[in-house]
């Protein structure tokens, strides 16, 4: 995958469709301490467009604007913790989004294994390398393999939403699953107000 590495936003004037697919690494995983360092998107054109966001440095008209596009689906693996960093950081409610998480878990329920690796080797037979997953996001300099990490964890969303769409129309879920994505800016509100590992809807 080719990838094109900017500062702080996206350039002006680019376009990447209705359907972009997104990703992002962070110094940790907790929203009010780690910093959002990385922003990787792509249109499923075989180009990855990566934002390096310097520490304070969330400004990003152009990123936003694509962020908070009605006419732009956003596609995420595990769509609640960057909706939720987006939200912390650069202050904006992502949306329309979709997640190939969710769409896992609500059709592959003969396994408990819905992360992308796992979903990337069942469903399109491709093996993914996590060997970049835990390294310095916040250094000043990424090495070519962080970035071919990052680019990895966009590269097979557009072909992994075909897929799961197929299997949730087949099972009757395609509607539950919309329902899931539309409730995900207000998940991820919900994480940072508080209310993290506290299940509102049980007794």
């Amino acid at each position: 995958m080719k990838i094109k590495l900017h500062q702080n936003d996206l350039p002006d004037g680019l376009d990447l469709g209705p359907l972009v697919a997104i990703d992002t690494e962070t110094l940790g995983l907790n929203p009010f301490r780690d910093r959002l360092c990385l922003a990787q998107m792509s249109s499923g054109d075989g180009v990855c467009h990566a934002v390096q966001f310097a520490a304070g440095a969330y400004a990003a008209p152009n990123l936003k604007r694509m962020l908070a596009d009605p006419k732009v689906t956003k596609l995420f693996h595990f769509a609640r913790f960057d909706v939720a960093m987006f939200q912390r950081h650069l202050g904006v409610t992502v949306s329309p989004v979709y997640c190939t998480k969710i769409a896992s878990k609500l059709v592959r329920t003969y396994t408990d294994k819905h992360g992308l690796k796992d979903l990337v080797r069942e469903l399109l037979g491709v093996d993914l390398s996590k060997e970049q997953q835990s390294s310095d996001w916040g250094a000043a300099a990424l090495s070519d393999k962080q970035l071919a990490y990052a680019a990895n964890d966009v590269a097979h969303l557009h072909e992994l939403k075909k897929a799961l769409d197929i299997m949730l129309a087949r099972e009757g879920r395609t509607h539950l699953a919309q329902a899931c994505f539309d409730f995900l800016p207000t998940r991820a509100g919900l994480d940072l107000a508080g209310w993290g590992e506290t299940d509102i809807f049980a007794h």
